[in-house]
């Protein structure tokens, strides 16, 4: 029997949610509430699924983005999310024949790039995307970090507040506006992922309530958030052993970074601070005495980037070098490939199509590792998924592509 690959229809919302809750390993049963709540912004356009004798066996949903480039400036995204497949019709063709429709679809509207979290590794590369933007988690041991026992306010004549979600859906949005806009990687946040992300509204997950704390400058401007929660965990001898986990920690400056991580551990009982999803390069280890103290727990992939149109995109970013490149580009998918020459400097970047011999050649999925800065020219040229048609052509694209801090995108989506 033919699998009907096509955009949803309102009456299949419930099975649609069911099927995602399958292919993701979560009970397929939810709430009226939480399934209306799932799709009732869902562009009709873009939410997709695969039918088999009417039932919904696989499920795609993308929807518009801003991404933040090097430079700060912001791009529209096809952000693809709920990607799934139930386990009874995997190796069907279902994710190509909907990643290629929806793909095609962002070219059409003008988006220059596509986005997602990627659940597993191997599965995106085949489509163009590549791993942009990656993440490091933390764990403090706090009687080691040598922090002074008697720490009680920021250095910088600020101060720590105890906020709570209501304070948090009116303030956050601002701030993370000022966040975004310099930091590469970082994605908008609308009006819904803060009644979700602070639990006005339901998401169908168990939810605890935060602790909210916000730094303000001597000036009594707001310079960052951090949202946690902590255990309840006592050792034998009666001493406390609590760990906090942070869920989102934002600043705008590193003096508020550095005292919102020494507010958490000044917290009475917490001996562990989980950091949460952080940057590659982040500060934090270094804001303590001792930096062993900040062990790696995690280390990983993240944002997946795939390139749609070269010219828009590259010339969108700054780099940090003046130079010229020509780029050979292959996308198997007819999508954003050909030629293309980059003249960078410190007016901007100019790109366009070329008959120039070209100076690397690579695949669109490497071209969207490398997008945002996270990516080495040099060690893909080693690896062989870069090539090197110029002597020294793979250390031109190092210098031009990489920034100097990490790109970092602190949301799932």
């Amino acid at each position: 029997m033919s699998l009907d690959v096509r955009t949803v229809d309102p009456s299949e919302h419930a099975d649609w949610t069911r099927a995602l809750h399958t292919g993701f390993l979560r009970p397929p049963v939810i709430s009226e509430e939480v399934m209306r709540g799932r799709l009732k912004d869902a562009d009709p356009d873009r939410l997709w699924g695969a039918f088999d004798n009417g039932r919904c066996v696989a499920t795609f949903r993308s929807f518009a983005q801003e991404l933040t480039v090097a430079g700060g400036a912001v791009l529209t995204a096809d952000a693809i999310s709920n990607v799934s497949v139930s386990p009874t019709h995997r190796r069907r063709g279902l994710l190509t024949r909907i990643m290629n429709s929806d793909l095609a679809a962002a070219k059409e509207r003008g988006d220059a790039v596509a986005t997602l979290i990627a659940a597993e590794y191997p599965i995106y590369g085949r489509y163009g995307f590549g791993p942009a933007a990656g993440f490091t988690e933390w764990e403090i041991d706090v009687p080691r970090a040598g922090l002074d026992p008697r720490w009680a306010a920021p250095a910088d004549g600020g101060r720590i507040d105890l906020v709570d979600g209501e304070d948090v859906r009116k303030i956050g949005p601002e701030l993370h506006d000022r966040f975004r806009a310099r930091q590469h990687g970082a994605i908008n946040r609308d009006a819904r992922w803060w009644r979700l992300d602070t639990g006005e509204e339901p998401n169908g997950f168990p939810w605890t309530e935060p602790f909210y704390a916000v730094h303000r400058s001597a000036a009594g401007e707001i310079e960052g958030l951090v949202g946690y929660t902590a255990d309840d965990t006592w050792g034998e001898r009666k001493q406390p052993q609590n760990t906090a986990k942070v869920k989102r920690l934002i600043a705008v400056t590193p003096a508020a970074e550095r005292a919102l991580w020494h507010f958490l551990c000044s917290v009475d009982w917490v001996t562990t601070v989980r950091t949460g999803h952080r940057p590659q390069d982040d500060l934090m280890p270094h804001f303590l005495p001792d930096p062993r103290a900040a062990r790696i727990v995690t280390r990983a992939d993240f944002l997946w980037v795939r390139i749609l149109d070269v010219i828009r995109a590259l010339e969108a970013r700054t780099y940090a070098v003046p130079a010229t490149l020509v780029l050979e580009i292959t996308d198997t998918a007819g999508l954003a490939g050909g030629r293309f020459r980059l003249d960078a400097s410190e007016e901007g970047a100019a790109c366009s199509p070329t008959t120039e011999s070209p100076d690397i050649s690579l695949d669109v999925r490497e071209l969207g590792a490398l997008y945002l800065g996270d990516a080495s020219a040099v060690r893909l040229a080693a690896l062989g998924t870069l090539t090197e048609e110029k002597p020294g052509a793979a250390t031109v694209a190092e210098l031009l592509f990489r920034t100097a801090r990490s790109p970092w995108c602190p949301d799932v989506f």
